[in-house]
């Protein structure tokens, strides 16, 4: 039996070791020290006196009510979106692989306009300069377009980066067997494209989930703008928690769609494995007995 190791760099010696040891200690006090700092210079000027956080549970000022409205709301829009976006973004990514110039270039030209112009343009034009054509779309649908014309140009480029990550001699043998293009993408690189997009692909709906904070700019009563009309409410003094209470809500959110996609992920590698990934023994239908 043969085996083959790639080496990309030798391993650390003892003073290295040591190094890398001191480094990490230091880094870890440094952080550990500013944190405690922090922490310090809120309790001395009564940030974390328990009054203060009390607001954030406490029915009678109705603040968690806001809030949940607020998240709420920021999961609508962000609901509508990523659903538009996924579904714009793998049919422009199908039409930037087409064979026919008149879909893929079309493509190409949405593509690059949509991934060029900043999210924010994107939504004040959608709020100032469509009604002047007769296209008053209301707050919401204004951030849902905004943030699906953006995401769908980068989700395409995520999904044409899967199809052609899959190894060209699959597509190959499948035209030589007399498969059509369409059954080919369908039965057998979108399959396995999917896999191997999948972690980029839940990235980048976190990342819309996050810029739904930009409803703010349209006054939508997202999350943040929620918090804010708080803050304006209740003062300065509740500034710290109630934004910090936003923030806890964002973090949650996002760490769940991780663990969610994780599983998904897992999931999709028990059921369906590449031929790639597969043993050759398996592949061959009987164990390889030459093998030691």
């Amino acid at each position: 039996m043969s085996t083959s190791t790639t080496v990309l760099f030798d391993d650390l010696g003892p003073r290295g070791r040591s190094r890398v040891r001191a480094a990490t200690i230091g880094g870890f006090l440094l952080v550990a020290g500013l944190a405690a700092l922090v922490i310090w210079r809120l309790a001395v000027n009564g940030q974390l006196a328990g009054q203060r956080w009390a607001i954030i549970f406490d029915s009678r000022t109705g603040v968690p009510q806001r809030l949940w409205d607020g998240l709420l709301n920021t999961l609508e829009a962000a609901g509508y979106a990523m659903v538009l976006a996924v579904v714009l973004g793998a049919v422009l990514a199908v039409g930037r692989l087409s064979d026919h110039r008149l879909l893929r270039l079309p493509s190409l030209l949405i593509v690059e306009f949509f991934r060029a112009v900043p999210l924010v343009v994107l939504l004040l034009f959608l709020l100032l300069g469509a009604p002047t054509i007769g296209l008053d779309v209301g707050r919401l649908w204004t951030l849902v377009f905004g943030l699906t014309l953006y995401n769908m140009a980068v989700l395409s480029e995520i999904f044409r980066a899967g199809i052609l990550s899959i190894d060209r001699g699959q597509s190959e043998a499948a035209y030589a067997l007399g498969m059509r293009k369409t059954t080919v993408m369908t039965t057998i690189l979108v399959p396995q494209a999917v896999r191997r997009m999948l972690p980029a692909l839940i990235s980048q709906l976190v990342v819309l989930l996050k810029d739904t904070a930009l409803g703010f700019i349209i006054a939508y009563p997202e999350l943040l703008q929620s918090a804010s009309n708080l803050v304006n409410y209740y003062g300065s003094n509740y500034q710290l928690q109630l934004y910090a209470a936003a923030v806890v809500v964002y973090i949650v959110i996002n760490m769940v769609l991780s663990f969610l996609a994780t599983r998904l992920e897992r999931r999709l590698g028990r059921n369906a494995r590449s031929p790639e990934q597969q043993p050759a023994d398996l592949l061959d239908g009987e164990p390889d007995q030459t093998r030691v």
